[in-house]
């Protein structure tokens, strides 16, 4: 049995990538990975509640490991955490860190050199599949998600706060990708094959900060 440890963004893609790892009989995931802006208490660029995802590590019965970075963080210091991780994985039994990279050989090579010399192996159980055929298949399945954050200069700003579903990617417009893979949108999932139930959420305030378009999304009561 490998033990895994996934890395959680709280969006569509690391849920499917757990989809995808659960249907693998010799594969336990041991728990997720998420790094949070420690002064917004948000994940970063996701900008979704902490609160949230520990609802979300819930719903799945997977523990969360969760990585405090300053704001701003420097590349040496979130290496460092990181590296962290990596040792705390090694001393739990974790042989593997499992990412839900599509399609970016960039962020592919990067992550393959980090994991050099920790004894864990990545894993990119999405790799290569086609974003357009992965959006619908993940609708299918009875994904649900949100759209937390926008890159107005390629998307948009009102498709923040909408639903990820099939009329979102009918009214995306040609060059972007349906699963924002190149960084045109994030997402929050509140439901999924993975959860035991749907997390109750509501979109609340939008603002435009740093170039990008957040929606904040509400737990409701």
């Amino acid at each position: 049995m490998k033990k895994v440890l996934l890395s959680w963004s709280s969006g569509k893609d690391s849920a499917w990538t757990l989809h995808l790892l659960r249907q693998n009989p010799d594969v336990q995931v041991a728990a997720l990975l998420t790094s949070f802006n420690a002064e917004a208490n948000r994940v970063a660029m996701h900008a979704v509640r902490r609160a949230l995802v520990e609802t979300q590590a819930e719903r799945i019965g997977i523990p969360l490991w969760a990585v405090d970075l300053p704001w701003p963080c420097s590349n040496a210091e979130y290496e460092e955490r990181m590296r962290a991780v990596c040792q705390r994985a090694s001393a739990e039994g974790i042989t593997a860190v499992a990412f839900g990279d599509l399609f970016l050989q960039d962020i592919r090579d990067y992550r393959e050199r980090q994991m050099q010399g920790t004894g864990l192996d990545p894993l990119f159980p999405v790799w290569r599949i086609p974003t357009g055929q992965l959006g619908r298949d993940m609708i299918a399945a009875g994904l649900k998600a949100k759209i937390t954050c926008v890159d107005p200069s390629r998307l948009e700003k009102q498709l923040a706060g909408r639903d990820y579903d099939l009329d979102l990617l009918r009214a995306l417009p040609a060059g972007v990708d349906p699963c924002g893979e190149n960084g045109e949108f994030h997402t929050f999932v509140y439901d999924a094959p993975v959860f035991s139930g749907a997390i109750g959420v509501e979109t609340g305030e939008i603002v435009e900060r740093d170039g990008f378009v957040f929606a904040d999304v509400v737990p409701t009561v």
